[in-house]
């Protein structure tokens, strides 16, 4: 694994700030925001400078009960090897569900969801990152992430789940801190336990963020100071071992440079004191040894592979070459299929809660999920909340009600602004001639349906007007 250092995730609305910030090591980039033949200019010249850049990706859905998709594999890999990536991250979560498994419409959450811990959920987990680790480049670790809700029925905590999948598949971890306050707070798990069972040392890196505390539960929101639990958090993570990467993420709300450099900082002091009670080296040492150094390989995650296979972008030196162990029954794909599928789809299509979970819960998250919904699409299509005003987020929510999102945010837009002027609105035509117009720019080659057939009248109305 490679030694990265004190690193911060790079946003283009804080590129500037990030490429004067001091001490940075190395930087985190979400895959889905960059084009592997494309890539940004301030990307471009933190390469130049030497700093490792890494793609986290979050739309693989690795914990879904489908395969993972071979075209987003292949772009996530592209990205590594153009951004010359020691690896790639991703999630332990599901971001969609439905399709042939489940012989229903396909749905997309538009946000990581949590995977049931249960042993079906880990088979089918663990051949999809068998799956991915053939297909990518370089090694893989995923990250653990937060929840507002618990699955009913779970066979195991998340510490000795991630033990397990380490075990199966040899993939690293990236271990959120801050994941693991929220699931504190929002389902009572001890982070110390966590900590305790899952193998730290197959930790790639760690994440550190903020978040805010509302009616009891608390919203890891990416836009908030990091508060002082998550600090303890990662002083006791430091303390069982040496990370070989801490990052700062921040997503929204982006505070002064000055702040930034601050929490930098205070990531770092805590990541010292950690270390230096189980007498390891400081942190963000990784460009005074000069090139990137690294350490070994987890002693507790043996290699998956068999004659020939590439695990991980090639097995490590010296690993031990085990019998692959057979893929999950179709059954275990089924059974996660309509869980999942049954889910998502009270969480987006305003379907019966499932039994067994907790129905307020499911409610905070759902409104959770139309709020993120509203807040990407706003910065995707940022003309909408301009054309229609303080009436964008009211309108986009109640939209969001019965409309689940069956494709990337760009198509979330197009179908609001469709279903808005069907309704015949907005009701100033000045507005909806707007709304019409910018439809028609982005809408391409859509076959003419009835929606589209309706929208097309609506703009010959327009114009007769």
């Amino acid at each position: 694994m490679t030694e990265l250092g004190i690193g911060i995730g790079w946003r283009p609305e804080i590129a500037e700030a990030v490429e004067a910030l001091p001490g940075v090591d190395w930087v985190e980039v979400v895959a889905e925001n960059i084009c592997a033949d494309h890539l940004p200019d301030s990307l471009a010249r933190l390469r130049e400078r030497g700093v490792t850049v890494v793609p986290h990706g979050v739309s693989l859905g690795l914990g879904g009960a489908d395969r993972p998709d071979p075209a987003r594999l292949a772009a996530l890999g592209e990205k590594a090897v153009a951004l010359g990536a020691p690896l790639v991250t991703e999630h332990i979560a599901f971001v969609r569900a439905g399709g042939p498994l489940t012989a229903t419409p396909q749905l997309e959450a538009g946000h990581l969801l949590p995977v049931p811990r249960t042993r079906d959920a880990l088979d089918v987990l663990c051949e999809n990152v068998r799956i991915a680790q053939d297909a990518l480049p370089v090694p893989l670790a995923l990250e653990n992430i937060a929840a507002l809700i618990s699955w009913p029925g779970e066979e195991m905590t998340e510490g000795r789940f991630l033990a397990e999948l380490v075990e199966r598949t040899g993939v690293r971890l990236l271990i959120d801190v801050a994941n693991l306050h929220t699931n504190h707070v929002n389902r009572g798990e001890d982070p110390a336990r966590a900590l305790s069972e899952l193998p730290v040392d197959a930790i790639a890196y760690v994440h550190v963020a903020g978040g805010v505390e509302r009616d009891g539960v608390w919203h890891d929101t990416h836009a908030h100071p990091v508060p002082k639990p998550v600090l303890d958090i990662l002083a006791d993570l430091a303390s069982r071992v040496s990370p070989p990467g801490v990052l700062l993420e921040r997503d929204d709300d982006f505070p002064p440079a000055e702040e930034l450099a601050g929490e930098l900082e205070a990531i770092r002091a805590t990541t010292a004191v950690g270390r230096r009670s189980a007498g390891a080296e400081p942190v963000g040492t990784a460009h005074q040894h000069g090139a990137l150094s690294h350490i070994p390989a987890p002693r507790r995650a043996p290699l998956l592979i068999g004659a020939g296979a590439r695990v991980s972008g090639g097995p490590m030196p010296g690993a031990t070459p085990v019998v692959q162990e057979p893929a999950p029954r179709e059954g275990a794909r089924q059974r996660l299929a309509v869980t999942q599928a049954s889910l998502l789809s009270a969480l987006v299509a305003g379907t019966p809660v499932p039994e067994g979970f907790d129905t307020r819960r499911v409610g905070v998250q759902a409104r959770a999920l139309a709020a993120k919904r509203a807040g990407v699409v706003a910065k995707v299509a940022p003309e909408l909340p301009e054309i229609l005003g303080k009436g964008f987020r009211p309108a986009f929510l109640a939209y969001a009600k019965s409309r689940p999102m069956t494709g990337g945010y760009r198509r979330d837009a197009l179908d609001f602004v469709e279903h808005l002027l069907i309704a015949g609105r907005p009701e100033d035509p000045a507005e909806r001639r707007r709304l019409t117009e910018w439809w028609e720019d982005r809408s391409g080659s859509r076959p003419a349906g009835r929606a589209a057939r309706l929208v097309r009248a609506a703009r010959h109305a327009l114009v007769r007007r």
